[in-house]
């Protein structure tokens, strides 16, 4: 008897049904039927839901094979081949932006019915303890294989698995103690999609490509679920010592990494982790300038106005600056300032203000996302890292505009997180994942404030003049040009 661990598709009408902890937990299956069940009808509630994900579960068996085999041959029963554009571009950038229009989950939907972040999840106590829970069966057989050695003998990851094979380093890391790793495997389907004509990354990319599978921290799906972006074992020095994060998010399409790899099977432990297994390979992603560009549909506004002011360039040479923070303005967002301004902003005589404005969006050696935080006070400094807190975050954000800080909020509960600039524009897209840095979608042009009365004053959306434009900048310009990267 072995563990069979399936995430549930449901996410086929107008919300995203999360099973409880009961059925995500570890489920020992007992049953003399084959696995051959599928959920053929959409449920109409939460509880039918999770009846019926139960109900399957019990009529499942896996007496000979590999856990991983098992839960990646139910969960890939039926599912369709699709063009994927991951590797054309290096990175499916676009995926980011169309996740924002496929979320099923609305603000303070409890979506997390799982254990605390640092609960232990094989067969430990935890803050309520697993032992005896109700409903879970505590004949669990203990897993006693580690994560290489699943992998390695899973007829889905072959090809995962001679790709590991020809480092000895990851599969001593992978075989080692040294942490509980989350892997997350591409099935042999996920390199199915690598366009034959595609160049043959060298050696050292590859191993790259590898380690950004991994993450020495312990993510059982309750903490995938309840976690926007996942620290892995690349490294790159655009973001100094601070490791390159993987985001999650969950859509109609489910629940996926870097918002276009679905994870069709979870939770198959070892003795040292526990593995994932992925739809896509999880390509290391670009610059921050570069994902601009790939976007022009969101973008080309921005894009112009950098590239007109001499930022773009500026922003893609990372010698000057360790890590960033881009909050980028949409096409839309620029559309609200009217024709008026647009117009003055992209005139020559208007190009040192837009350079002025533009700046005000941009942070360097602060990379904030969602969820986690890097700092660096220089490129000598020793560089600080952190998550952000669940419920109510604050921070000031310096930005390249002669010191000028952004007013950062953000509210963490479970899994929705709510991020406000200056307590008026919302970010509607978080965690576009960089390599050097980060990019927030915001709704609206980030506009400086102003001195009333010796008070701040922030633009809250209302119309505005050029002239009311200009005087906001224009103190903050003084007669040197606005300071450069």
């Amino acid at each position: 008897m072995k563990l069979i661990h399936i995430l549930p598709l449901a996410a086929l009408s107008t919300a995203f049904v999360v099973p409880d902890e009961q059925v995500m937990s570890q489920v020992a299956i007992e049953s003399d039927r084959s696995p051959e069940i599928f959920l053929e009808n959409i449920p109409s509630s939460t509880d039918e839901a999770i009846k019926q994900v139960q109900d399957s579960f019990t009529k499942l068996i896996d007496t000979s094979k590999n856990a991983f085999d098992h839960a990646i041959e139910y969960a890939t029963e039926g599912e369709q081949e699709v063009s994927d554009k991951a590797y054309e571009t290096a990175y499916h950038v676009s995926s980011w932006l169309d996740s924002a229009a496929d979320r099923v989950l609305e603000p303070g939907e409890d979506v997390a019915p799982f254990a605390d972040d640092d609960e232990e999840h094989h067969g430990g106590k935890g803050r309520r303890g697993r032992k005896g829970r109700k409903g879970h069966h505590g004949h669990c057989k203990k897993p006693n294989l580690t994560v290489y050695e699943l992998i390695s003998k899973s007829k889905y990851t072959t090809k995962l698995a001679a790709l590991i094979d020809e480092y000895e380093d990851v599969v001593e890391l992978l075989n080692g103690t040294a942490a509980n790793y989350t892997v997350f495997a591409p099935t042999d389907k996920a390199f199915e999609k690598i366009p034959k004509h595609a160049p043959k990354p060298s050696k050292e990319e590859l191993k790259k490509i590898l380690l950004y599978h991994v993450s020495e921290d312990f993510y059982p799906a309750g903490k995938v679920l309840v976690t926007h972006t996942v620290p892995t074992l690349l490294s790159v020095d655009t973001l100094g010592i601070g490791p390159q994060r993987l985001a999650t998010e969950i859509s109609l399409k489910g629940l996926t990494v870097n918002f276009y790899s679905r994870i069709v099977a979870i939770d198959i432990f070892g003795t040292n982790g526990v593995i994932h297994g992925v739809s896509s390979l999880l390509i290391p992603p670009p610059k921050t300038a570069s994902i601009i560009q790939f976007l022009p549909g969101e973008f080309s506004t921005l894009e112009l106005g950098l590239t007109k002011t001499g930022l773009l360039p500026a922003i893609a040479d990372t010698s000057n600056h360790i890590g960033g923070t881009v909050f980028a303005p949409s096409n839309f967002a620029f559309q609200k300032l009217g024709p008026r301004i647009n117009g003055f902003l992209f005139s020559n005589y208007g190009q040192k203000y837009l350079k002025a404005l533009l700046e005000y969006h941009i942070v360097v050696n602060q990379t904030l996302y969602s969820d986690a935080y890097y700092k660096f006070e220089s490129l000598d400094n020793v560089m600080e890292k952190g998550g952000i807190p669940k419920g109510l975050f604050h921070i000031d954000l310096k930005t390249l505009l002669d010191d000028k800080s952004l007013s950062v909020d953000v509210a963490r509960y479970g899994r929705y997180i709510n991020m406000k600039i200056n307590a008026f524009s919302t970010v509607t897209v978080e965690d576009g994942i960089a390599s050097d840095g980060v990019i927030h979608v915001v709704g609206n042009v980030l506009i400086p404030p102003k001195a009333v009365d010796r008070k701040v004053k922030h633009w809250d959306g209302e119309e505005m003049t050029v002239e009311e434009l200009k005087e906001r900048l224009e103190p903050l310009m003084g007669d040197a040009k606005p300071q450069e990267l």
